[in-house]
């Protein structure tokens, strides 16, 4: 596995592999089962797989976690290299951004509900760095957990609206196994808020078991999720369309239901695609 931090050694390398099918995962490190299912399924697709850990100081509102964000870069760095990844990139903040800088902004309608409803500027650093990832390992394939589904669909759109031949493959959420979707933040959890949290895949679980009953109206599903989150702090209860469009029922194969939940100081994000 070859360790990079500088962006022109990157590119440099990259221009001898050019005949191959590359895949990308990006990540911000403290790599768990989630981040794995990603890299196997680059795996799985390519001839060259990149990993980059990169804790990017862009999405991160003031008083937010960047500071204390989980970093194990040497614990990183052996899982990366027993998962068969070719390359890890390894960028400091100041070889990928500068004083003054072009940014990409999350659009006006679905850049602001959900998450980005209470995090504004948020998309628009997930989305910066993303596009300067692609502009650097000019990937064939980028690989995403399907638990950040704004993230994704939003990602999707800038590909889709400034013309990026990058496919985005987004993937399964692994779960502990009780249930609690693998997240990095999961370490901050004490065990009765490890407890608590599992309200969210509970939520989800229910709406599920309604569906299955062929109730399909949205309303009688997030009231039903809602009591069960309680008494969390919720942030939204939310179903969409794979567009996301708010429904007023539930059509398989285009419907996501979506939660974020505060539990102690840690915001947790879940959601189920139908």
């Amino acid at each position: 596995m070859k360790i990079i931090s500088e962006i022109i050694e990157l590119k440099e390398y990259l221009k001898s592999q050019k005949n191959r099918v590359i895949g990308f995962v990006p990540t911000m490190g403290a790599l768990h089962d989630g981040h794995l299912s990603l890299i196997h399924n680059a795996k799985k697709d390519c001839e060259l797989v990149v990993v980059s850990i990169f804790v990017n100081p862009t999405q991160f509102l003031e008083g937010e976690d960047l500071e204390k964000y989980p970093k194990k870069e040497k614990a990183d760095t052996k899982i990366c290299e027993l998962a068969g990844v070719d390359i890890l990139f390894l960028p400091q903040a100041d070889e990928i951004y500068t004083k003054d800088e072009v940014r990409v902004l999350a659009p006006d309608i679905r850049g602001f509900i959900l998450e980005g409803a209470t995090r504004p500027g948020h998309f628009d650093g997930v989305l910066t760095v993303v596009n300067k990832f692609f502009n650097i390992i000019n990937p064939d394939f980028a690989y995403f957990g399907k638990k950040d589904a704004q993230q994704i669909n939003l990602i999707s759109l800038m590909v889709k609206q400034l013309f990026m031949s990058v496919t985005i493959v987004p993937v399964n959420t692994v779960r502990e196994s009780d249930g609690l979707a693998m997240s990095s933040r999961n370490v901050y959890l004490s065990p009765s808020q490890r407890v608590d949290a599992l309200k969210i895949s509970a939520s989800l679980y229910g709406a599920s078991k309604m569906i299955g009953k062929n109730i399909l109206e949205t309303k009688k599903l997030k009231n039903h999720m809602r009591e069960i989150l309680a008494p969390l702090e919720i942030g939204y209860v939310e179903i969409l369309n794979r567009d996301f469009e708010i429904v007023d029922d539930v059509v398989l194969g285009n419907t996501i239901i979506l939660v974020e939940a505060l539990v102690g100081d840690t915001r947790l994000l879940d959601n189920i695609w139908l």
